[in-house]
């Protein structure tokens, strides 16, 4: 079954941010725009170039309205000894969230379970809760935050514009699309 439309599970759990501990729950993701990004472990090889490009188009986000979650099985103590000994993870200002019992993990059905480690999952979350872009990588392929950062402004324009959709490539100011039926084989 598909997560997509659905709304997030509740959950309770503790990050590192902004040099501190504090507790996110499922409530926090709502009434803004939210990505959860999984990533495998901590201390690894692919996931600290992820977090390093999302810290580095964070503030893009930002002006978008959106906060980005990180989400790994490592606890909110390994995020705090990652982010204070690592160059790349240092730059990382958005919360850190720790799911040491995989909570999170199962709730976005990313978790490895003979491993006890986190898929690479990317979650947008609208600000009713419910997740509108969803995606999955293998182990060895890190993912792009410019081009997630285009799937947030894309599913920002469609939840403001009601019957237009997107094409493949748009950016902000390209022309979409109103499916009709004379626009069908038209394309």
């Amino acid at each position: 079954m598909s997560l997509l439309t659905t709304e997030i599970l509740p959950f309770e759990t503790e990050a590192y941010h902004n040099g501190a501990f504090k507790k996110v729950t499922d409530a926090d993701l709502k009434g803004h725009w939210s990505v959860v990004f999984f990533y495998p472990a901590d201390f690894t090889f692919v996931c600290p170039t992820e977090l390093e490009d999302l810290a580095e188009h964070y503030e893009d986000f930002k002006k978008l309205g959106v906060e980005i979650y990180s989400v790994s099985t490592d606890t909110h103590f390994t995020h705090k000894a990652w982010h204070e000994s690592s160059e790349a993870v240092g730059k990382v200002q958005f919360p850190m969230l720790g799911d040491k019992a995989g909570v999170l993990a199962r709730n976005f059905d990313v978790m490895i379970e003979k491993d006890g480690l986190a898929e690479r999952g990317t979650f947008v979350i609208n600000p009713a809760g419910k997740i509108v872009v969803m995606e999955h990588h293998d182990g060895g392929i890190g993912r792009d935050a410019a081009e997630l950062l285009r799937k947030v402004e894309a599913a920002q324009y469609v939840e403001k514009n009601p019957g237009q959709v997107c094409p493949a490539k748009w950016r902000p100011g390209k022309e979409t699309l109103t499916p009709s039926f004379d626009l069908v084989g038209k394309i």
